[in-house]
């Protein structure tokens, strides 16, 4: 037992320091934003918006290449499971490849796409602008941001958190910094202004791949280029391992689209009533996250040690590991929920100095307080769903999560215009309605964890130990 717990502890804290700078940089970029102040073209509610805007135009692109980490993790946990280095190295290759593959069609359609999505998306033309200022400088990052995800999917299926939270502790800290100074400049320098928000996210994507590639050539150099023979990695685009990889891959592209349509559904509905409800969604979301990025290094703990038990046929360590990962996970929701309680306050004022902003912020903190006890188990089911390489119990969770995300905020807002008599431009109307969306992204929490508890011994156990159940 305590080797059991040692081993997931140094999975999952490398990720934990690692995940804790992930919001921070999300914090800095908004609280930069909240700090640059009116230029007379835009308000800081607008400069908060445009980030949210921005950071969603990514989302929907990227979530959907989630597959480069997710079915690199999980493999790689199984090929190390079975002591096969060979399938390790190819699989890193594979993925690599893959992902400037899909870099280069990015950055073929990114004005199509900014087109397409703007037509979706109901912001005032002062965020739009803003939106797209941010999405052009930093999707220059592509190649990097991509390559990146293929990484951190190898380090975890290698067991390796150490080298997956250094590649982002460079990247993060980066980011901060490199945002910071451009936007608001350092010493006689005023900076770029809202500009350097962006181009820091390039700096920092393309410092974590160059730190990224050197770590894995020093430590991983034989392995690596067991991967690199040109017939052998040839070969395998064709061979069963490429087709296990692509079947994971449609499932996981489902869900990344539930995923994706959540996402954006609480950015578009927020931007419906204005810059002040878009950028108090925004904060809320930015700090309801901070747990998940905690509860997020167990679920990768959960991910390394499940692939690798059920690569090696081990069905004992594989229940145990599963027990473990929730024990910890669960351990931290108090914790949490004490601190979005006492500590809501002072982490607004973090976010941004605009007193109309953090007023509208103040109403939902009770939302804060909800989340590590509906959240902490859907994210933990899915590191170790993605670890069993369980994709079909994953996709099916996400539908039912986005169906009950939809079906809760129509259902609501509905009830909302029918009975309330409220104007719907009062702002009364207005918080109630962010009330139901913020209702709405719980439902779908709840819904992935039912489903996912509900399948793990089919999707799982069944799936992998027939023979010995």
């Amino acid at each position: 037992m305590k080797s059991l717990n040692k081993e997931i502890l140094r999975l999952a804290l490398p990720s934990i320091l690692a995940n804790i700078t992930v919001p921070i940089v999300g914090m800095v970029d908004v609280a930069v934003a909240g700090h640059i102040g009116s230029d007379g073209f835009a308000t800081v509610a607008a400069f908060i918006g445009s980030i949210s805007v921005g950071s969603m135009l990514f989302d929907l692109l990227y979530w959907n290449f989630a597959f480069l980490r997710v079915g690199t993790g999980g493999l790689t946990a199984q090929a190390l499971g079975r002591s096969d280095m060979k399938e390790c190295g190819l699989l890193l290759a594979r993925a690599l490849l893959l992902a400037l593959g899909l870099a280069a069609l990015t950055l073929a359609v990114q004005w199509p796409f900014t087109k397409l999505a703007f037509l979706a998306v109901d912001c005032s033309p002062e965020v739009k602008t803003l939106a797209l200022k941010y999405f052009f400088i930093r999707i220059w990052a592509a190649p990097a941001t991509l390559s990146l995800m293929s990484f951190r999917g190898w380090f975890i299926g290698m067991q390796d958190s150490m080298s997956s939270m250094m590649t982002d502790l460079v990247i993060n800290v980066t980011n901060i910094i490199a945002s910071i100074i451009l936007s608001l400049g350092v010493g006689g320098w005023q900076g770029l202004g809202f500009p350097g928000i962006a181009l820091g996210t390039v700096i920092a994507q393309y410092s974590g791949l160059l730190y990224a590639c050197v770590r894995t050539l020093v430590k991983y150099r034989s392995i690596v280029f067991k991967g690199l023979k040109r017939d052998e990695l040839a070969a395998s685009f064709k061979g069963s391992g490429m087709k296990a990889f692509m079947s994971m891959n449609g499932d996981i592209f489902v869900r990344s689209i539930c995923f994706t349509a959540i996402y954006i559904g609480v950015t578009v509905i927020s931007a419906r009533y204005g810059d002040l409800m878009l950028a108090s969604t925004t904060i809320m979301m930015k700090l309801l996250m901070i747990f998940s990025f905690f509860t997020d290094g167990f679920a990768y703990a959960g991910e390394a040690l499940t692939g690798r038990f059920i690569g090696a046929k081990d069905l004992l360590m594989t229940r145990k590991s599963v027990k473990y990962v929730f024990a910890w996970s669960m351990s931290i929701v108090l914790i949490f929920m004490a601190l979005y309680h006492f500590g809501g306050e002072p982490l607004l004022a973090l976010m941004s100095s605009d007193t109309a902003v953090n007023e509208a912020c103040r109403e939902f903190l009770p939302w804060l307080v909800l989340m590590p006890l509906i959240g902490c188990p859907a994210f933990t089911w899915d590191g170790i769903y993605l670890g069993a390489t369980a994709s079909t119990g994953v996709r099916n969770a996400m539908l039912a999560a986005c169906a009950a995300f939809f079906c809760f905020w129509c259902a609501g807002i509905r009830l909302l215009e029918a009975k309330s008599g409220l104007s719907q431009d009062s702002a009364e109307f207005q918080t109630l309605a962010i009330h139901i969306l913020m209702g709405a992204y719980f439902a779908h929490l709840l819904a992935r964890t039912l489903v996912m508890s509900l399948q793990y011994k089919k999707e799982v156990l069944r799936r992998h130990f027939r023979d010995s159940l």
